[in-house]
């Protein structure tokens, strides 16, 4: 009896989250195809990447419903490097790229991405987004001797008109019946919709020949020496670094999604370990793609199954189904990709940056431009510095101190914040040691000492108050701050009392 009651919800999930997968193949596809023609490579290893990373990430990784793939933002890393030195090199950097993020998860570094504020995340969002729309616009143009150029009059009409068809298809079709995910019932029903009518519009045989056989194992064929290791170890760091960090931030995006918590150290672990196979057997380096975990979590996916059946179709794809996944019409997929850049584009941001600290407003803003216009790695850690400076900034100015003056002739500060390398100078301002009287306490129950800038801002204080003749004792320290004190030799820490008060 129970057995039974249980049965249909499983059957449920199996059907919804295969069904998620399959969809997410789809556009896996042409995304991966075109990230290894932008790297100059064979289409195959993009589809052989993503077929090993989305798979073994699924199977292994700490963030079930997340999709990995060969990556756009880790294929423009190594342009210059396959143009250099070719394919060979290629592999070996995607191979050690995959040890440098093994190396990061067992060190357990995963949980770095907490330290990422929200404006930084926002802006990754909408910068993502607007590159994923921006990258379906080469679906509107047409290779000829003398270059790439826009369609023009009926094949522009008709590649626009089947995008939009498939975009109100993918908004439409869930307020009628949640059965099937609706960008999977689009591309489908689109692509049988050209069929049937003969209709002229560029396939996805059109990008590449995608059919091909199992891949196979071949250990990059590179000099094993240090100059070898001299030319692959900064693009494989520098690929290691993007691919991080755009798996973290998807990592947080979906955890929000599906209000749950994954396991980022162990996303690492398996992404490394699938960047090592997916290199040993011939495939492109990747991460989490954002699109595709967007459609893969509208579809209904969020068990590691949907992944599974992604990475596996992936294969299925090459070796049996080509002729019929090559007649897919890129309107289709553009249509599809259209509607998650729409969704993944965090549109309430742009109501609350009127609403928000003018310094957040400008992270939000500056990571969406860089991203759209550099790469992801540089507009993050632009982000997190410019919030890191407007953090120090605004702390800084909040140091302040009360001062008394005691009935035995000495002088008393009690300064409230925190001590720091962007607020030294400020709370060197607040003492007179000219006019203070000969004896001066430094109450330090409501200071903290952060870092070395402020140990030697108390010593610096310390020798100013002796040059003037005078003598400072420091008080009401913490053991921490007290033994920082002593370990840099600024003797007045030895003054504290017992009691930590005058």
């Amino acid at each position: 009896m129970t057995n039974a009651a249980v049965s249909p919800s499983r059957l449920r999930d199996f059907r919804q989250n295969a069904l998620a997968g399959l969809t997410t193949a789809f556009a896996l596809v042409p995304e991966c195809i075109a990230f290894a023609l932008v790297a100059q490579l064979n289409p195959l290893m993009g589809l052989y990447g993503a077929f090993f990373i989305c798979t073994i990430t699924a199977l292994f990784g700490g963030r079930p419903g997340m999709i990995s793939g060969a990556a756009g933002s880790m294929a423009v890393v190594i342009v210059a490097l396959v143009a250099q030195h070719g394919a060979q090199y290629f592999l070996a950097t995607v191979l050690l790229s995959g040890v440098v993020m093994v190396l990061f998860g067992a060190l357990r570094l995963g949980k770095l991405v907490r330290m990422v504020p929200h404006p930084v995340m926002l802006g990754f969002v909408n910068g993502l987004a607007i590159v994923i729309a921006l990258a379906q616009l080469e679906h509107f143009r047409h290779n000829t001797p003398s270059g790439p150029v826009w369609l023009q009059g009926m094949p522009l009409g008709i590649m626009l008109g089947l995008t939009l068809l498939t975009m109100l298809i993918t908004w439409l079709l869930p307020r009628v019946t949640k059965a099937v995910p609706p960008a999977l019932a689009a591309i489908l029903g689109v692509g049988l919709l050209v069929q049937l009518t003969g209709l002229h519009t560029p396939t996805l045989g059109d990008m590449a020949r995608i059919a091909g056989g199992l891949p196979l194992w071949h250990f990059p064929e590179v000099p094993m020496n240090l100059e070898t290791l001299r030319i692959i170890a900064p693009y494989a760091v520098l690929m290691a670094i993007v691919g991080l960090l755009e798996t973290l931030l998807t990592f947080n995006l979906t955890d929000e999604i599906t209000a749950t918590r994954g396991q980022p150290n162990r996303e690492c672990l398996a992404l490394g370990a699938a960047n090592v196979v997916s290199g040993l057997f011939g495939g492109m380096g990747g991460c989490a793609m954002i699109g595709q975990t967007m459609i893969n979590l509208g579809s209904g996916g969020r068990s590691r199954l949907s992944g599974v059946v992604a990475g596996v179709m992936i294969l299925m794809f090459i070796l049996f189904l080509s002729p019929a996944i090559e007649r897919i019409p890129l309107a289709a997929l553009a249509g599809v990709m259209f509607v998650v850049a729409q969704e993944t584009f965090a549109w309430g941001s742009l109501q609350v940056l009127g609403k928000v600290p003018k310094n957040d407003a400008i992270v939000i803003v500056a990571v969406t431009i860089i991203t759209v216009f550099t790469d992801l790695a540089v507009a993050v850690l632009c982000g997190i510095v410019i919030a890191a400076l407007n953090f120090a900034w605004e702390h800084a100015r909040e140091i302040r101190a009360d001062v008394a003056d005691n009935a035995d002739g000495s002088r008393t500060y009690l300064p409230h914040g925190t001590l720091f390398f962007a607020s030294s100078a400020h709370f060197l301002e607040l003492f007179d040691p000219q006019r203070d009287p000969q004896r001066v306490v430094l109450d330090c129950r409501y200071l903290r000492l952060a870092d070395h800038s402020a140990i030697a801002a108390v010593q610096t204080l310390s020798e100013r108050y002796q040059r003037a003749g005078k003598r400072l004792r420091v008080t009401a320290l913490s053991e921490r701050c007290r033994s920082l004190l002593l370990r840099a030799g600024v003797e007045s820490a030895a003054d504290q009392d017992a009691a930590g008060v005058v």
